[in-house]
């Protein structure tokens, strides 16, 4: 016996041509495209609808992201808000070397070498950054990679 159906969902015109053109037009991700043919499968505004099983089967998925579907579109209410992905709100992994540290890390390979070398080279930079307190510990290909993005050359 089938599960009574909790989330129903009922297309606008509007809404039902956009995921009918989104579907068959264009390239969007594979994923955005199921979620709209999951979509228009459970409009109950353009007729009667198949169970969920049934469902699953034409689009190749479970019955479960059948279910996540509805359910998400019955949260939200919104035909893009459902078949998009959630936008990330930070990055993956903070960066280490934020604008203030890129600044002082020019500035210091601008200045002048210290006692007993004519010129700065990556790896006496990494042992001077190393030294200083307020500065995180930069590996040399790290500061190699600054200093190139800033077209600042070692001289």
């Amino acid at each position: 016996m089938a599960r009574p159906k909790v989330f129903t969902i009922g297309l606008s015109a509007a809404d039902r041509g956009f995921l009918s053109k989104l579907t068959v037009t264009g390239t969007h991700p594979a994923r955005m495209i199921i979620r709209a043919r999951v979509l228009l499968e459970l409009d109950e505004n353009a007729g009667p609808v198949a169970a969920r099983a049934v469902i699953a089967d034409r689009i190749g998925i479970s019955q479960n992201t059948v279910r996540s579907i509805a359910k998400r579109f019955d949260e939200t209410g919104d035909v893009l808000a459902t078949i998009g992905g959630k936008p990330r709100e930070t990055p993956p992994v903070a960066p280490i070397v934020t604008g203030e540290i890129e600044a002082r890390l020019i500035a210091l390979a601008c200045s002048s070498p210290p006692q007993g070398y004519t010129r700065w080279s990556l790896r006496l930079l990494e042992r001077h950054v190393a030294l200083v307190a307020d500065l995180p510990d930069l590996d040399h290909s790290t500061i190699g990679r600054v200093l190139k993005k800033r077209n600042c050359v070692l001289i």
